[in-house]
């Protein structure tokens, strides 16, 4: 069994609101590895025009600074959450906090498109391992309730607002020059690092008992990273061109093969009985829908202020702040509401928001205006994700064992790796089959809204699973009521019907005519 990763003489603390200074800065210093895993995965798109100008790249090989990244972490997420639980969170996040330190420092110096692309790819294998490991952290560290509850809200806001204010900062960087996207992580990650080993705990046992599984982590690894890479290199050879169907053959056997060895193994990478979780497996195809949608809709609305309207840069950051300023002003209250309303309310709610804010998108014209179409886009975008992205991950990592906390934190970040680089792809493949290669404002905009009804159905899919686990919780919560039987003859006790028709007690009643 895996021991609680809080010292002891933070351990009291955890399960109640009044946390030491100690677990503050532990909780700061894992936000800030979060911030910069996603801050790496949208921060990149608003560089990517002086990127391919100043480096000569393709717009296919521009795809790729944005997938390689994708196929990094994406790929990695399941072994990195297992590694995790099996060589200590606190080790496996402090030594690829550094790699991602130190990658970042390659990414803005390299003055060659391929190891631009390489270096991507190592930040996005240093953030499989830090994601998994900082999120079973948390969920080790505070007691399940309300202080793990405002714990994640606080630790996943952080997340949403990189993954929001990327584009921001990018757009503010890219002013000054696109290497500054790259360069502007590694002094936070520097610092984050030697405040982490300092700050994390140290406990005398964090590991997960049980062997390596590495048939699963071979064939598991691989049946990601070949779909991700699939369905990015699909819009450039066809979706039913023979390599592309031959991929998809290859994932299909790896996966089946895969699902066998977990199913047999003594110590599986992910045991499969994780998904017997109701709130888990839905939580899952929820972040796949919802980040997925969002990288779709991002990498639209980048070509459409950028090429057609002529936004600079600097602009588009400004234009696109709401959204990012609203996720992180709510951090802070964020696990109140969550205690309040909880996951199975908020999460359909904020799944509405998004797929409004795509939808309202749609009307996107050569002629449109911030007031009357960006902006409240970016004000329900904001709201979406500061009610559902907190809630997908603590109805991911609900109710799971300590030792398999590792698990369930890669398996979300997985999900939305991995959705994210299938929507983006297709999303991608309509916007290049529908503008038919013209560079004509119509062109343009004949690309872009198939793209965008394609990720506002993604939205909707994950709306309707998400509404559909909260109709199943209701409807477990109501079964779980006792039901008054009715009395036995001659008993004095009285039957339901009269309890709801009796008169109420007289001193209730005066209390209430004096308040009248």
């Amino acid at each position: 069994m895996t021991t609680a990763t809080a010292t002891s003489s933070d351990a009291s603390s955890t399960s109640g609101l009044n946390w030491t200074p100690r677990l503050w800065g532990t909780l700061i210093v894992l936000c800030a590895a979060m911030f910069l895993d996603a801050l790496d995965v949208s921060m990149v798109g608003v560089a990517l025009p002086s990127i391919g100008s100043e480096l000569h790249l393709s717009t296919s090989t521009l795809q790729w600074v944005v997938s390689g990244y994708v196929l990094g972490y994406g790929g990695l997420l399941l072994l990195g959450g297992r590694a995790a639980d099996l060589l200590g969170r606190r080790r496996v996040f402090l030594v690829a906090l550094g790699v991602f330190a130190a990658a970042s420092l390659v990414g803005g110096l390299v003055d060659d498109g391929a190891l631009l692309i390489g270096a991507r790819f190592l930040k996005g294998v240093s953030a499989a391992f830090t994601a998994p490991a900082g999120l079973s952290i948390i969920t080790t560290t505070f007691a399940e309730g309300p202080a793990r509850n405002r714990a994640l809200s606080i630790y996943t806001t952080c997340g949403a607002s990189g993954f929001s204010l990327g584009l921001v900062l990018s757009g503010l960087l890219t002013s000054v020059g696109w290497r500054w996207t790259f360069l502007m992580p590694v002094p936070v990650a520097l610092l984050a690092l030697l405040v982490a080993v300092r700050l994390l705990p140290r406990p005398v046992e964090e590991r997960a008992q049980g062997g390596y599984d590495v048939l699963g982590a071979i064939t598991g690894t691989a049946t990601v990273l070949l779909l991700v890479f699939t369905v990015t290199e699909a819009q450039g050879a066809g979706w039913l061109s023979p390599r592309t169907l031959g991929s998809l053959g290859v994932v299909a056997v790896l996966a089946a093969a895969f699902l066998a060895i977990e199913s047999r193994a003594a110590h599986p990478l992910v045991r499969l009985g994780i998904f017997r979780n109701g709130s888990v497996a839905r939580a899952n195809l929820v972040a796949f829908a919802m980040a997925g949608a969002y990288g779709g809709f991002q990498f639209v609305v980048t070509l459409f202020l950028q090429h057609l309207l002529g936004w600079s840069a600097l602009k588009m950051a400004l234009g696109l702040l709401p959204a990012g300023a609203m996720i992180a002003l709510s951090a802070p209250f964020m696990g109140k509401v969550v205690d309040r309303f909880g996951t199975g309310r908020l999460l359909p709610l904020g799944l509405l928001s998004l797929t409004a804010a795509f939808a309202l998108f749609l009307r996107l014209d050569e002629h449109s205006s911030y007031p009357v179409l960006v902006l409240p886009s970016m004000a329900l975008l904001g709201i979406g994700f500061m009610l559902a992205f907190p809630s997908v991950n603590i109805a991911a990592t609900s109710g799971v064992a300590d030792e398999e906390q590792g698990l369930a934190s890669g398996l979300v970040n997985t999900a939305i790796q991995v959705g994210t680089a299938v929507v983006l792809a297709g999303a991608t493949a309509m916007i290049t089959a529908g503008s038919a290669g013209g560079d004509s404002p119509q062109a343009q905009l004949d690309g872009y809204r198939p793209a965008l009804l394609f990720v506002t159905a993604v939205s909707l899919v994950g709306l309707v699973i998400a509404a559909t686990g909260a109709l199943l919780d209701r409807r477990r919560e109501s079964a779980a009521v006792p039901v008054l039987d009715a009395p036995p003859a001659g008993s004095d006790r009285p039957s339901a019907d009269e309890v709801r028709t009796a008169p109420a007690p007289e001193h209730v009643r005066d209390a209430v005519l004096t308040r009248s």
